[in-house]
């Protein structure tokens, strides 16, 4: 049986609809299907949202026993690197979740 794994990822303004979302989706399910998981539920950060997808993140991750998530890159958490570097602190020391990066994985 294989863990679940949970996806995060955050859509540009001029693409929230687009092919690159489904792309990125795909990437996503593929990466986490080689390392043995099961992408359960992709969290999708968009502009327009009233409720941000990071924050359902982490409350599922509290929820749940799932404690793996996967992003295309660390620009999917912030564009600024004290941002993204809290971010992915807050998910591995404060919920115990281990943190999947796509870029730069080998394939």
């Amino acid at each position: 049986m294989r863990l679940g794994m949970y996806g995060y990822m955050r859509l540009a303004a001029s693409n929230e609809e687009g092919v690159e979302n489904e792309a990125l989706q795909s990437e996503l399910a593929g990466h986490a299907e080689r390392e043995g998981f099961t992408l359960e539920r992709i969290f999708i950060e968009q502009i327009r949202s009233n409720e941000p997808a990071f924050d359902c993140l982490t409350d599922a991750l509290r929820a749940s026993g799932i404690r793996n998530v996967i992003v295309p890159s660390l620009w999917h958490f912030a564009r600024l690197p004290g941002l993204q570097r809290a971010m992915r602190e807050h998910i591995e020391q404060e919920i115990g979740a281990r943190i999947w990066i796509i870029q730069g994985a080998q394939r």
